[in-house]
């Protein structure tokens, strides 16, 4: 048999390499084990309604994040011995797991949250902090409170590209969002997660199944009481629009300030003309019309629009929990009439 052309050997590496420079493949799915997925579950609710979090492993592969195993962090105090206590232990725990061969190839963290609230500046800092040594990860979100109501309450979230580009450049300012046509909804990406196990695990959860059809889950879902879980909503939701109108003054109190400053620079500009136009007539020198050792030339700083960004995908996210909750009861309540009828 010939052997193949030395030409297009090269070639061949020459297409591998530049298919390989070229932007990566979008994230489409995270896949995940059912083992890992009962990890998560089974920590989160069992230091409900504490928050705990901890690091997901797995592998990348093409447009698949496979999420394969995963391992809880401690709850420890927030201060710099601790910090190094939590990264030692994360070290450990990877060395021990590579020596079992078990996946060990970080892809990012879950968290636990409270009503669905998690979208915080805590969050953003820690994905950009992910994302300098990591290409892609992503956050497995879980609400116990949720959960509680008969949906598992499970998110994998990840940052949008647009939005990590003005948060690495501190342009998350009025006219960088407005150039860029980034609005609050943009923040946050949400990616389909798909729960996969092996034949195995399949067939031996198929033995496991109870024989009866109807279990006392089924008939927790027919309770008609879920007054303390819209309660807490709304709370949760009058506390963000008092957040929201918090940040609106601040822009209020901006704006206010800056028109100040504009009238202010205006008068001066005025008087300063008159000055030149004495200047003039007598012969001398005019002076310049900007003066930057003059404080009311000094730039007065924008405030940071993300506060509000969050905060306001927040009320959204309350807004649809209220919807779906309060449909769920009048789906509860007819059925309930039409057996009392009957």
């Amino acid at each position: 048999m010939a052997n193949p052309a030395p030409g297009g050997a090269r070639s061949f590496l020459q297409a591998v390499s530049k298919v390989t420079e070229e932007a990566p493949t979008p994230l489409r799915v995270v896949q995940m084990e059912g083992l890992a997925l009962l990890k998560i579950i089974k920590h989160c609710e069992e230091f409900a309604p504490a928050l705990v979090t901890g690091q997901l492993l797995g592998l990348d592969v093409g447009s698949v994040l496979e999420v394969t195993n995963c391992f809880p962090f401690p709850i420890r105090e927030e201060d710099d011995e601790a910090d190094a206590d939590g990264a030692n232990y994360q070290l450990e725990m990877m060395r021990c797991l590579r020596e079992v061969n078990v996946d060990n190839n970080t892809i990012g963290w879950y968290q636990s949250c409270l009503l669905g609230s998690f979208q915080t500046v805590e969050l953003i800092e820690t994905f950009m902090n992910y994302q300098e040594s990591i290409r892609r990860c992503v956050c497995i979100v879980y609400d116990p409170s949720r959960s509680s109501q008969g949906v598992l309450a499970l998110k994998a979230l990840k940052l949008t590209d647009s939005f990590m580009d003005l948060y690495r450049n501190n342009g998350l300012t009025g006219e960088k969002l407005r150039e860029k046509k980034l609005s609050w909804v943009d923040i946050f990406e949400e990616i389909p997660i798909k729960v996969s196990n092996s034949a195995l695990v399949s067939a031996f959860m198929k033995e496991l199944e109870p024989e009866s059809p109807v279990t006392q889950c089924d008939f927790d879902r027919l309770k008609l009481s879920t007054a303390p879980f819209m309660e807490r909503n709304l709370e949760f939701l009058i506390g963000c629009m008092d957040d929201l109108s918090s940040e609106q003054n601040k822009f209020q109190y901006y704006y206010r300030n800056l028109s100040r400053q504009q009238s202010q620079q205006q008068a001066w500009l005025q008087k300063r003309r008159q000055e030149n136009m004495a200047r003039k007539a007598a012969g001398e020198e005019p002076l310049p019309e900007e003066d930057p050792s003059n404080p009311i030339f000094k730039p007065i700083p924008e405030p940071s629009r993300l506060e509000g960004y969050l905060v306001t995908n927040q009320i959204s996210s309350y807004c649809n929990h209220i919807n779906g909750v309060a449909g769920q009861n009048f789906n509860r309540l007819y059925l309930m009439k039409a057996l009392h009828e009957d």
